[in-house]
């Protein structure tokens, strides 16, 4: 029997013969993706990567991915009967996240491991697994909109913007777009939570994730001494004017911007405007001088044809929960550089740039690019 009409993933085929690979962390989102699926009667099969060994933390500790979302992703799976695997990448995740999150911060820079880990082991590796097993999709929850059109989809940031997660996906490729689907887009996490539990779904009400995964409580500093113990070096403290004015305990202590920790009496609050690595230097300076409006990018990834086109629509976001800017883009001897329509503080390296146009849908993402300094 010909198929005409499209399924709810696109698709010209029946839900019963569509087969769908679910990204399950264990959390509610992804679990209620899955049971989405399954209710419509799709083929699911739910795969769920186990990324680390499990570090022992305060029970306030809230991560993602840890030993309890495998857990729970397992008891969700045998909930809705639906087929699941559990990968374990702890190698992978390493080399491809927590050994970049050290180098990073080890070089001055502030990075963002989700960003990469989307990039690496779960729009990458779990992309091929996905393939290999004959999938037709690869559903997760992250909460952004795309719309595809004969085989070709187009990313744009979530209804509910206070959960978007497009900053953290900017380095999708086309081809990962084009094969991936987001059932939540269009709903605010409420609403999910409300789907989950008429599911009657045991995470309806686990607390959302804040933690990286691998980083207890926010103590990144301990991930870095753990795996870097000699980085913990001292060095000088200096003004704008290059007069040592203090002295550091080691520069992965501090990120452009930080108020706290400097230990120097000043008139004014003193913020770390610049780290220099290679001399083993924090620099400081007030508040104003942390203000800036061009931005040097590396490594970027567009989703368009030619971002140029777009500099008279175009906004930027560089941090994962502000605004967007009006902005220009140039390429000048084959450096990028991003001129922003407004200051903004305490803008560092290692950071994302993300690019964003406005139409009649909604905020497309146009790509993006690694921040590696600021004027």
């Amino acid at each position: 029997m010909r198929i005409k009409k499209k399924n709810s993933l696109g698709l010209l085929k029946s839900e019963k013969d569509t087969s769908v690979v679910v990204a399950m962390s264990g959390g509610v989102d992804s679990s209620t993706v899955a049971g989405l699926m399954k209710k419509e009667g799709y083929n699911v099969i739910g795969i769920t990567l186990k990324l680390y060994d499990d570090i022992k933390a305060s029970v306030k500790s809230r991560q993602c991915c840890s030993g309890q979302d495998v857990v729970d992703a397992k008891r969700v799976s045998n909930q809705l009967n639906i087929d699941h695997k559990i990968l374990y990448y702890q190698k992978k995740f390493k080399e491809g996240v927590i050994d970049n999150f050290v180098d990073s911060y080890l070089k001055g820079e502030t990075p963002i491991p989700c960003v990469q880990c989307n990039q690496t082991v779960k729009f990458r590796d779990l992309y091929d697994v996905a393939k290999d097993l004959k999938a037709d999709v690869l559903v997760t929850g992250h909460y952004v909109k795309s719309f595809n059109n004969n085989g070709i989809s187009e990313m744009y940031r979530a209804v509910d913007h206070a959960r978007d997660q497009s900053y953290f996906l900017f380095n999708t490729t086309q081809e990962q777009l084009n094969y991936l689907r987001f059932p939540l887009g269009d709903l605010q996490k409420k609403e999910t939570r409300e789907i989950a539990r008429e599911l009657n779904l045991n995470v309806a009400d686990k607390p959302d994730s804040q933690d990286i995964c691998f980083v207890p409580n926010g103590d990144y500093a301990s991930v870095i001494r753990k795996f870097k113990p000699e980085s913990y070096k001292k060095g000088n403290i200096k003004d704008l004017n290059g007069k040592v004015i203090g002295t550091h305990e080691g520069i992965i202590n501090f990120t452009i911007g930080q108020r706290k920790g400097i230990k120097i009496a000043n008139k004014e609050p003193l913020y770390i405007v610049k780290i220099n690595s290679l001399k083993n230097e924090i620099i400081v300076g007030n508040k104003h001088d942390l203000e800036v409006d061009e931005i040097k990018l590396r490594n970027l990834n567009f989703l368009c044809d030619d971002i140029k086109k777009y500099n008279s629509n175009l906004f930027a976001k560089i941090r994962s929960t502000g605004e967007l800017i009006k902005t220009k883009i140039s390429f000048v001897d084959n450096i990028v550089k991003v001129k922003l329509d407004k200051k903004e503080s305490g803008v560092s390296p290692g950071q994302a740039c993300v690019f964003y146009s406005k139409d009649s849908v909604g905020d497309k993402v146009l790509g993006g690019g690694w921040i590696e300094s600021s004027y």
